[in-house]
């Protein structure tokens, strides 16, 4: 079963972005090829249940479970040897991928503080666009009694644009909804 925002990108998106850009064949009309939600958790050096809690968080708002990330090199500054668990991030594709795209549009970004759009600035310049969001509470399924602490985390959309200006124009006629 297809997700509703995928059945609006193929039928609604893919001509408008052929027509605004001219490709020559559906193949070249970029895609979503992933979304990655990533929450970094310094402090879990001195307290590794904060990295439990954001596991499950991170769990429940993406309908998957996701995956411990440890530090790569030591850094005594931090007090942070190589291999302690420092994150979680979790990688949604296909239908899991648009639900939560359909989610974060019409469900979390409207229930931040003073929204007026998300910023047009953090393009890598190869198609991938990153947001980050300072508060876990918006999402819906989170419940703020239950949450000691709250979380920031980052949404990487991971595109087959080949320009900014291409992803922008997919991300915005899917429902991202850009700072004027």
């Amino acid at each position: 079963m297809k997700a509703r925002l995928q059945e609006y990108y193929e039928k609604e998106v893919v001509p408008q972005l052929i027509k605004e850009f001219g490709y020559k064949n559906p193949m070249q009309v970029p895609r979503l090829v992933k979304i990655v939600l990533n929450m970094g958790l310094g402090e879990a050096t001195q307290n590794i249940k904060i990295l439990d809690a954001a596991v499950e968080e991170l769990a429940i708002i993406a309908g998957q479970r996701p995956v411990i990330r440890r530090a790569k090199k030591s850094i005594a500054a931090f007090k942070l040897r190589a291999g302690m668990p420092i994150g979680c991030k979790v990688t949604l594709r296909r239908e899991k991928m648009y639900d939560f795209f359909d989610k974060l549009v019409h469900f979390a970004l409207p229930r931040v503080r003073d929204f007026k759009g998300v910023s047009d600035r953090s393009f890598d310049g190869r198609g991938n666009y990153t947001l980050g969001i300072k508060e876990h509470i918006i999402f819906p399924e989170i419940d703020y009694d239950k949450i000691d602490k709250v979380k920031g985390m980052n949404v990487t959309f991971v595109t087959t644009a080949k320009t900014d200006e291409e992803a922008k124009a997919l991300l915005q006629k899917l429902g991202l909804p850009f700072r004027r």
